[in-house]
């Protein structure tokens, strides 16, 4: 892990790592990351793209430190802890999703207060890319980690920008696409970053801006 601030919280029983650039402000930013993402190493690059906010980082159970084994109800119990942690010091919160960690930003944001949502590379639900992937196979059945975000967008109520990948080769186009029109169309807007693929479009120019884009 890369040497930035940690701050410590406590979700249930189990204790969490956040990895935080502190700054003195109303505004933080909430991130949640990518399957096995290291956020340390996302740190910098939201800390320069939001240098007016603070930035939090969250280490899913089983990763950066954090305890416990990582599922569906304790990745969204976790955001929504994160969440009320943030919002003892900030009064503006903005929450960002990457791949995974789309779905747990949009269950924060449809249940909690957040001035904006961004989601990179997000799906409509894992189960809805898995059953496409392996249609010879129940998968809706036998999926105890659905990650709808289709059901929890609706209840969203501050603006959702999308970041997609044009050459994502892990969400399909079709899966962003429908969650994108599940957004009420007043508070939704998309961009689709040309070029990059599903892994690498933190490495464009334009990614940065597009995070902080109203």
């Amino acid at each position: 892990m890369s040497a930035v601030p940690l701050m410590q919280m406590v979700s249930g029983e189990v204790q969490l790592n956040v990895s935080h650039a502190p700054r003195a402000s109303a505004q933080a930013v909430i991130y949640f990351g990518g399957n096995a993402e290291d956020v340390s190493a996302s740190l910098p690059q939201l800390a320069a793209a939001f240098p007016q906010a603070a930035v939090y980082a969250l280490h899913y159970r089983g990763y950066g430190g954090s305890q416990g084994q990582p599922s569906e109800a304790a990745l969204f119990a976790d955001g929504l802890a994160l969440h009320a942690a943030v919002a003892q010091k900030h009064a503006q919160i903005i929450v960002i999703g990457r791949s995974l960690g789309s779905g747990v930003a949009v269950y924060v944001a449809s249940r909690r207060a957040v001035q904006r949502v961004v989601l990179v590379t997000p799906y409509s639900s894992i189960a809805d890319v898995a059953a496409a992937q392996f249609p010879w196979i129940p998968v809706r059945w036998l999926l105890k980690d659905p990650f709808d975000s289709v059901q929890h967008v609706a209840n969203v109520k501050a603006p959702v920008r999308i970041v997609a990948a044009q050459r994502d080769e892990v969400i399909p186009a079709w899966s962003t696409q429908k969650l994108f029109e599940a957004i009420p169309a007043a508070l939704r807007s998309q961009h689709v970053m040309t070029g990059a693929g599903h892994n690498d479009l933190s490495q464009f120019p334009e990614y940065a801006k597009l995070l902080n884009q109203p």
